[in-house]
């Protein structure tokens, strides 16, 4: 048996290399989107329980008096603000908690709550709503005890 190195191949031919490439991309045209759909809901939930826990936390400082002062959430359609005041136009800049929201999110419903002093009970009831791009939505309701559902 003749042992000649000139018949061996070490490497990849060129059509090889192309049906490795063309796999990747087919695969990752197939996932992209799935990922993107996913991190789209994956933000929505994050978004929801950020503002229902600054709803409950506007109630609970509105109840401890922190700041001798009741606490309320303005909401805008791509943020909302945790401020300290009787009115978010007449809020105590220096304590205000910003949270923004992804672009692919916006934010509707309810435009300003406050929590009376002491007592903690929100001055309006009714919901919060952000939509995601993908169509999904989540609601966050207030009722007139300040108990927050979603």
């Amino acid at each position: 048996m003749i042992n000649d190195s000139r018949f061996t191949t070490h490497g990849f031919t060129l059509t090889e290399i192309l049906l490795v490439v063309s796999l990747i991309v087919i695969l990752a045209a197939f996932t992209v989107p799935v990922y993107q759909s996913f991190q789209v809901k994956t933000d929505l939930d994050i978004a929801a329980t950020t503002l229902a826990q600054s709803l409950r936390r506007a109630g609970l400082l509105s109840r401890g008096a922190k700041g001798d002062s009741s606490w309320g959430i303005k909401a805008f359609p791509t943020n909302f603000v945790l401020f300290k005041g009787a009115s978010y136009s007449s809020r105590d800049l220096i304590s205000d908690e910003q949270s923004e929201l992804p672009s692919s999110l916006s934010l509707s419903g309810m435009d300003e709550v406050v929590f009376s002093k002491l007592i903690g009970n929100p001055n309006q009831t009714g919901s919060f709503t952000i939509t995601a791009s993908t169509g999904d939505v989540k609601n966050i309701s207030l009722n007139s005890k300040g108990a927050v559902s979603y």
